[in-house]
């Protein structure tokens, strides 16, 4: 590994290698927790949506109760980043171009 000092190329030091992969590792080692707080802030954006539905004045659908428990649940048993990855796959339009906040594998929404 090298680096840059006074615009002259070196070599890292063994000191400095060491810090560097402990860097990566740690990295690494976050991919699942940030991949699973990307799903949660959609998650929560879509339960947002329908916060207003579950007012002590109105009626809620039994259809947006198990849309919104289905929205909850939809971290269950992700244990991998290739598995939140699927959940957060967008749909497409008809030009298969992503259609912002739309999602594959989240659930249905029901009509209010």
């Amino acid at each position: 590994m090298k680096k840059y000092v006074n615009g002259e190329i070196v070599d890292l030091t063994a000191e400095e290698i060491s810090a560097r992969q402990a860097e990566e590792t740690a990295w690494n080692n976050g991919a699942l927790d940030r991949a699973l707080e990307e799903l949660r802030f959609e998650r929560n954006n879509l339960l947002k949506k329908t916060d207003w539905l579950a007012n002590s004045d109105v009626t809620m659908s039994s259809e947006m109760t198990t849309y919104r428990q289905a929205l909850r649940d939809l971290t269950s048993g992700l244990d991998t980043v290739e598995k939140v990855k699927t959940k957060l796959e967008l749909n497409v339009d008809e030009n298969n171009k992503p259609i912002s906040g739309s999602f594959k594998n989240f659930p249905e929404k029901p009509t209010e």
